[in-house]
């Protein structure tokens, strides 16, 4: 047999929130996801913004740089500063210092296409050389601006790295005699976080404002949905107790017709035959009184086939005599077709009405099955209290069964584990299985003890 216990049904193991509570909580989980998208959005608007603000300020730099270098950078810049010339040095750094730099704009730098520095507001970068990155030689190659955000960690850029991130704005300017040189202006990174901020408003006030008034107006429909749900929970519920309460009512129906109608009569038929086999016996007609005996022993083999399907229908030791006798009554059912079955109830065991009734159920299927379906050769049923709670233990050796295959395609002429499981279900039980092909069966069933 499988050593893993398979839970068949079993009840919700907390109470149940009313239905204010299941609506809040709803509306909670509602809120909650809301809110979790919101910040999603959020940061993704952040970066989105971020993003944007990078482009804005590039071009704005690339702009201030154009401006810059037309206007003030090359209309003082002569050929002395291709050879150094410390007056042309002057110059252009007295124009820089006045009108170029200011808070946005730290560092101007002049290269020549071999990337030695002609000139920079930081004396030091003056005549160094450097190796010109890509974005400097496309700039000279395609006489066109270009900024970007700076790498601080290259060596040019050592005088600037406390300032920890900046934008880098590359313009051609042009000696008077038309040599080709770089313009370089480092822009503070201050300015995207500025448009960052701005983006992020603008943005937030639309988005977030809308993924609000989206759950503003889901919550109704939420709740509409939720009382949808319990109406149709209601209802199933109240159709299955229905559906439970006919088929006792009609199980009552047909066991008492039988009992008052065909099994009376046949027991009279064979009280008469009995008389008959007496009297054929008495008048010396030896043949006649063992056909009559024969019919008779046949009549009260019926009866008692009848007498058992009664039982298997409606016991009425159920309600009259308790579980312990009706228990005895299904295994007698079971002996019938050539099981051996013991039967051990605690004496102590108390449950109320609608609890007997599904241990009787429970215990009717499984011995069904044990006896007619898996032709187990012993069963063993056991009814006890264990922890609090009645336990009810159907074993047998029998042929077993995949679960998943049954639970998937029950078997016709009996419950059905699907409906075995309802049942549990509805009664706040627990219903579990441990079995396999070929190693018989162990049924358990827990419900709560009066």
């Amino acid at each position: 047999m499988s050593e893993q216990w398979i839970t068949v049904a079993r009840a919700p193991s907390r109470v149940e929130p009313g239905p204010s509570a299941g609506r809040l909580r709803v509306f909670a989980r509602v809120i909650a996801t809301a809110i979790v998208v919101v910040v999603v959005v959020a940061l993704l608007g952040i970066f989105a913004a971020r993003h944007l603000a990078e482009l804005d300020a590039v071009g704005g730099a690339i702009d201030t740089a154009d401006l810059l270098a037309e206007a003030i950078v090359q209309p003082v810049i002569t050929d002395g500063l291709l050879t150094g010339d410390p007056d042309a040095v002057a110059a252009l750094d007295s124009e820089v210092r006045d009108h170029v730099l200011d808070e946005s704009i730290v560092r101007v730098k002049i290269w020549n296409p071999s990337g030695t520095i002609l000139y920079s507001d930081e004396p030091q970068l003056i005549g160094q050389h450097f190796d010109l990155d890509d974005e400097a030689l496309e700039v000279l190659a395609d006489r066109r601006s270009r900024a970007d955000v700076s790498d601080l960690t290259a060596p040019e850029n050592g005088f600037e790295a406390e300032d920890h991130k900046l934008l880098e704005a590359y313009r051609p300017v042009f000696t008077p005699s038309g040599d080709l040189l770089l313009f370089e202006a480092y822009f503070r990174y201050d300015r995207v976080d500025a448009r960052t901020g701005e983006l992020w408003q603008g943005f937030a006030a639309i988005t977030l404002g809308s993924i609000v008034l989206l759950v503003i107006l889901l919550l109704p429909l939420v709740a509409r949905l939720l009382e949808s749900v319990r109406a149709a929970q209601a209802q199933r519920e109240d159709l299955l107790q229905r559906a439970l309460d006919a088929s006792g009512d009609e199980r009552r129906r047909i066991a008492g017709t039988l009992h008052d109608g065909v099994v009376q009569d046949l027991a009279a038929t064979s009280f008469s035959l009995a008389g008959s086999t007496e009297r054929a016996r008495t008048l010396g007609d030896e043949s006649l009184a063992r056909e009559l005996g024969t019919v008779a022993s046949t009549v009260r083999g019926t009866i008692g086939g009848l007498r058992s399907l009664l039982v298997d229908i409606y016991p009425p030791s159920l309600e009259n005599a308790g579980l312990a006798p009706t228990l005895d009554d299904l295994a007698s059912t079971a002996r019938s077709r050539g099981s051996e079955v013991t039967v051990t109830v605690d004496p102590g065991i108390s449950l109320g009405p609608e609890d007997e009734r599904l241990v009787f159920r429970i215990a009717q299927e499984t011995l069904q099955n044990a006896a007619k379906h898996a032709d187990a050769t012993t069963i063993r049923v056991t009814l006890a209290v264990v922890d609090g709670r009645a336990q009810l233990d159907v074993v047998d050796d029998g042929a077993g069964f995949d679960v998943a295959v049954a639970l998937a395609n029950p078997a016709d002429g009996h419950f059905g584990l699907r409906v075995l499981a309802d049942l549990v279900t509805a009664r706040g039980g627990e219903l579990s299985v441990r079995t396999a092909p070929g190693e018989g069966t162990h049924w358990r069933l827990r419900v709560a003890a009066s």
